[in-house]
Formats: C-alpha cells, structure tokens, sequence
C-alpha cells in the first residue's frame, strides 16, 4: 500500500485536536483532583489469566506464538500481559501508572508467572528503556492510544520496537464513550468524542500500512455493586463526590442500570465492535 504522506498528515493533525478539544472540556468541567487517574480503580482492572470465553483474547492467542517476545504498551493491570505470558517466551509491559503497576505485580506473583519485565514509564519515552532495537516480536496497545495527541510518533515508536508486526486492540468508540450519555444530562453539553478504531485504519491505510482487522463483539461492562458502578460513572464525568452534580447524577442512576448475570451493568448496552488490528512492520 503506497504512502499517502499529506493525508497522513492530515488526519494525524485532526486526531490530535480531538484529543485536545476533548481533554480541554474535561479540565473546564473537571471538580475532582489530578494524580494517578488510574490507582483508585486498578482493580477493575485486573483479571484471571486463564479465563476463557474472551474473544479479543482469543485473537491474541492466536497471534501469539511460543518463541514470541511481546512489548504490551500501556499494560495496566496486565489484563492481557499475563495471558499472553503464558503463552509466549517473553512479555514487556510498559505502565505509567503506579497504581496499575502494583496490581500487575500482584497479579504476577498471584499466578507464578516470571517471564514478563515491567517497565515505569509513558510511551514513547520508555522506547530507550527496551535497550538494543527492534526489541521484541510484536508491539501491543490494548486500549491505548484514544487520548494519545502525538499519534504519529507513538505509532512510530511501536514499529521501532518491533521486528515483525504491530497490533492494537481498539473500540469503534473509546471505552469511556460508555458514560457519554451522562454527560448532556450532568453538564448540560454533550461529550466531545475521542478517535477510535476506525480513525486508526484510516490513518495507519494513508501510512502505508496493510491491515488486518478482526472484529468481535463489545461486551458490557459489568460491576460487582452500584457503587462500583456510580465511582466508575463519576470518575469518568469528572464529578466530585457529594457535590451538586453527583446529586444530580445519583437521582438519575437507577433507571439507567439493571441488575444482570449476578451484575450490575448500563441498561443501554456499548454501541460498536472490538476491533484487533494487525500490521506488518515495514522494509527497515
């Protein structure tokens, strides 16, 4: 696929004003505090490595081969870390968060798993940190990328790091778009979208890349009680808690959820796919 350098250009730059247009209404909305973003609600994020029924997992699996290193970009809580880990000879995962940090590391000690190197930091600053490059098989964002201004350099640094491919796991929209319907309702404006999978194909096609997406079902999010449910809301609304808006936000609650499969979960199920996309790196 040719290069396509000015459109490429183009739709780096538009991404990077929606990432800007979208942060700058959070920080004029915003009543709660800075900090890891991430710490009070890591174990959200966390899961059993060898659960089963997953079908982005499964696409990863298959992907994975045993003589594999993988680098995991944004590892969190290393919900696709540790599966992948046993899987493959080798995982990096790289996480700013030193609160996802710790619960990956917990999660690594729970399960006796021993083959993956955690590495602090963002991307792409953490690129020199791999050491001799490319460093590893296949590069990895698993939800990541949605918030990234720079886009283009990131994607660069993936395939500095990688000898054979890339692979981004991505939502048609960004997965706080779950709480989109809140905001109109909450602040009295609607949310201004992140790119998603789809700007992702579009822009890595004008880079030159083939891609290869398989596409598989958003399921619910789903949360053990309501006020699992509400903190995760609010975090994302931005809203302090006890504040005007949260009081707001609790009277409007219950009809928006339901009690589903011993959880409890939106009552307006995700809209879009899970998209798994692939590329090869190209002729260095």
């Amino acid at each position: 696929m040719t290069r396509n350098a000015s459109l490429a250009a183009d739709l780096e730059s538009d991404w990077a004003s929606r990432v800007r247009a979208n942060r700058d209404q959070a920080e004029r909305l915003r009543e709660t505090g800075g900090g890891d973003f991430y710490a009070p609600v890591s174990a959200l994020f966390v899961a059993d490595p060898r659960r089963t029924g997953e079908p982005t997992l499964e696409v990863l699996h298959a992907l994975a081969r045993p003589e594999e290193t993988w680098l995991d970009i944004g590892a969190g809580a290393g919900r696709y870390a540790l599966p992948l880990a046993l899987r493959v000879r080798r995982v990096i995962a790289v996480e700013p968060s030193a609160g996802m940090r710790r619960a990956l590391r917990t999660g690594l000690d729970e399960h006796g798993i021993e083959n993956v190197r955690v590495v602090a930091g963002t991307w792409p600053d953490s690129l020199e940190a791999l050491g001799d490059l490319p460093a590893v098989d296949t590069a990895l964002i698993a939800h990541v990328g949605y918030d990234i201004e720079e886009i283009g350099p990131f994607l660069d640094a993936m395939e500095y790091a990688a000898r054979d491919r890339c692979v981004a796991v991505l939502t048609d929209h960004s997965p706080a778009s779950v709480a989109d319907p809140f905001w109109p309702l909450v602040h009295g404006e609607g949310r201004v979208p992140l790119p998603a999978l789809p700007e992702l194909v579009e822009l890595l096609r004008a880079r030159g890349r083939s891609t290869e997406v398989i596409r598989v079902d958003r399921s619910p999010r789903s949360f053990e009680s309501v006020d699992a449910l509400s903190a995760f809301l609010r975090r994302q609304l931005f809203i302090a808690d006890g504040g005007e808006k949260d009081v707001h936000f609790r009277a409007i609650l219950p009809d928006r959820i339901v009690h589903r499969d011993g959880a409890w979960t939106l009552a307006e199920g995700p809209t879009g796919a899970v998209g798994v996309v692939s590329w090869e790196i190209p002729a260095r």
